[in-house]
């Protein structure tokens, strides 16, 4: 498996937990995000993670800002990108079963470093139901 990750600043600690957590599941990272503290514009580190996600050259992206909303608008752009924002383990669930999310977004001021380990954990391990969801799912795209 592969994983396209960005964050601002907002979100660099959370970012390095989770790429941790990532590797020692085997899983390649492709770590677009800052790995700094001094404020930087989200979109730059958004925009790359959506592409790749886009053009299938992940399989699926995590996405970090401090209210994971910036993160989500600039990711869901993306005509071929399912960006959910989450805040726990059952939306992040919910995100993945129901509306076949290919990017997970974390608000990285309002919630734990372990909730969002555990909902990453969570997004990688619950599969799309399918079903009555894929119709839904592919009426989104505008185009």
């Amino acid at each position: 498996m592969k994983i396209a990750i960005g964050n601002d600043h907002a979100g660099t600690e959370y970012k390095l937990a989770i790429v941790g957590l990532l590797k020692s599941m085997d899983i390649t990272v492709v770590n677009y995000g800052t790995d700094g503290s001094d404020s930087v514009d989200y979109p730059d580190f958004i925009h790359p993670v959506a592409r790749d996600v886009e053009e299938n050259t992940v399989d699926l992206g995590i996405i970090i800002c401090g209210s994971g909303n910036g993160a989500s608008m600039t990711a869901n752009k993306h005509q071929k990108v399912r960006a959910a924002l989450c805040w726990n383990k059952e939306i992040t669930t919910l995100a993945r079963q129901h509306n076949d999310a290919n990017i997970l977004s974390l608000p990285a001021r309002f919630i734990s470093l372990n909730q969002a380990l555990e909902m990453v954990q969570t997004f990688l391990n619950t599969p799309f139901q399918g079903g009555r969801h894929e119709r839904r799912v592919e009426k989104i795209p505008c185009s």
